[in-house]
């Protein structure tokens, strides 16, 4: 069953235009973006900062209007869903910064059980607050926190609340939208264990959208890697890894640290010469061949198309070829 269904995605944002008489223009950030998703499942989204990739997630979940395209929510265009509020207890996102996503003036448990004043409206303060406890004792936070504030959390808990507040209203999909980058590493690896053992126990789909593709390797099912707002590849975790076909895909795994301190002393080069293009004037073919070592005067003038290059695998380039 697919839960969540993407189809020729665009967003854009408003911008003012280029001269006192001219109206603002809309400055597109996400192109032509398709997936499928399905409950228990985690697609990972990776590329650099600035890609589109936290634009994307709150898309989907309609924070933000896009200018095309589709996003189907159990095989219904959430554009024409009624009453789209109260659906969206089953559509929660995590937000990157644990600490600045608290209200530093509440409780834990006021901050975890605002959820429910929406979707839940009925519930009585009581049954709100048991609420919230149950949620937090789902992230490893004892009932004693129930009366803490935020200020007196790790990062790390404060993180565990986040994901307590997304969890309290029983989704079905959570946007985790770089929910470990602020975190020192062993707390990262104990927020996706969290996250990995909740999604075996509750079913949940996950969006997880990060700059770290050693990160995002350990939890998800799936990888889109994302350039300038484009996706260049799509493919299953294992034959990524194995060998990623685009290069730009190929860039960012040179980038990730070797943790053996000879084999990484051992490396040579950038792997990410340059920067990306401004996308207030996009190249007009490949948005990676300013950067590329690969590229052909064929990839600065036409732009490629996402393509199956094998079974389950998808790149945008003139010259990948099957594995």
């Amino acid at each position: 069953m697919t839960l969540l269904e993407v189809r020729n995605l665009d967003v854009g944002y408003k911008v003012p235009g280029g001269s006192l008489l001219s109206g603002p223009r809309v400055l597109p950030i996400v192109h032509d973006v398709s997936f499928t998703l399905e409950p228990g499942r985690t697609l990972g989204v990776v590329g650099e900062s600035g890609c589109g990739k936290s634009t994307l997630g709150r898309a989907l979940l309609r924070l933000i209007e896009p200018t095309a395209g589709q996003v189907l929510w159990q095989g219904q265009d959430m554009a024409t869903i009624p009453n789209l509020r109260q659906r969206r207890s089953e559509m929660q996102i995590i937000f990157q910064d644990p600490v600045a996503a608290l209200d530093p003036c509440m409780t834990l448990a006021r901050i975890v059980s605002r959820p429910l004043a929406t979707f839940e409206p009925g519930l009585s303060r009581r049954e709100a607050r048991e609420r919230a406890v149950e949620a937090l004792r789902l992230v490893g936070l004892s009932a004693d926190f129930a009366d803490r504030y935020p200020h007196e959390l790790s990062g790390g808990q404060a993180q565990r609340v986040g994901i307590a507040r997304a969890l309290v209203g029983k989704p079905k999909l959570i946007i985790c939208d770089e929910p470990v980058s602020a975190l020192d590493v062993s707390i990262q690896a104990q927020v996706i264990n969290l996250l990995m053992d909740l999604q075996e126990k509750m079913g949940l789909a996950l969006v997880f959208i990060s700059h770290n593709l050693a990160v995002v390797r350990h939890i998800s099912h799936d990888l889109m890697v994302m350039c300038l707002g484009r996706v260049v590849e799509h493919a299953p975790r294992s034959p990524f890894y194995a060998r990623p076909l685009h290069p730009y895909s190929q860039a960012l795994m040179q980038a990730v640290p070797e943790p053996d301190p000879r084999r990484e002393k051992g490396r040579i080069g950038t792997a990410l010469p340059g920067e990306l293009p401004s996308v207030l004037n996009p190249p007009p073919g490949c948005v990676f061949a300013s950067r590329c070592p690969k590229a052909a005067d064929l990839c600065r003038s036409t732009r490629p198309e996402l393509r199956e290059v094998a079974p389950g695998r998808l790149a945008a380039c003139h010259f990948t070829d099957a594995p």
